[in-house]
């Protein structure tokens, strides 16, 4: 299978069940993620949420749309401070114990799979934005936190001459 970067959109943030939660989209349909997979898929996050510990309460996803049926939700918290919480939900793909096809019937995944390829991009932003805006300052602040997001284009530059965009994610 060839290697071939996708589409990465950054919807504004939202509030769920007390979390601000940074969205980042993945897909290679230039139309964007479906608006029911959307929906389905943003139902489910408060199951992948934790709870309040005192830290300020951020989150961001990544919600993919996978080129066959899958569509994946990971959701990383802040906790502790400094530490990322992570649960995902799957929806459309049986051989992750999806109960069928439809990519709106999400289900929590219980594997210890973090993201894959096309996921992982906006990690590497968000710890570093975690640490310029509530870590290292004198008095954290959410909203830059929340303000300060990896650009959309595509989901990054991976390395191998030819693919990705060719940026990088500046501090």
């Amino acid at each position: 299978m060839a290697f071939q970067e996708k589409l990465l959109t950054v919807p504004p943030p939202v509030e769920v069940a007390g979390r601000r939660i940074k969205r980042y989209h993945v897909t290679a349909d230039p139309a964007g993620i479906a608006p029911d997979v959307e929906r389905a898929a943003y139902a489910m996050l408060p199951k992948l949420l934790p709870v309040a510990d005192g830290t300020p309460p951020a989150t961001f996803v990544v919600l993919h749309r996978g080129g066959d049926d899958g569509a994946y939700l990971n959701a990383y918290s802040w906790v502790w401070d400094n530490v990322l919480h992570f649960r995902a939900a799957v929806a459309g793909q049986p051989v992750l114990d999806c109960p069928d096809r439809d990519p709106t019937h999400f289900v929590v995944l219980e594997r210890p799979w973090i993201g894959c390829v096309w996921e992982l991009p906006p990690i590497l932003h968000e710890r570093d934005a975690w640490v310029r805006h509530m870590l290292a300052p004198g008095v954290p602040d959410l909203d830059a936190y929340l303000a300060d997001s990896l650009p959309g284009g595509t989901t990054g530059d991976t390395g191998v001459a030819g693919l990705g965009s060719g940026r990088r994610p500046g501090p």
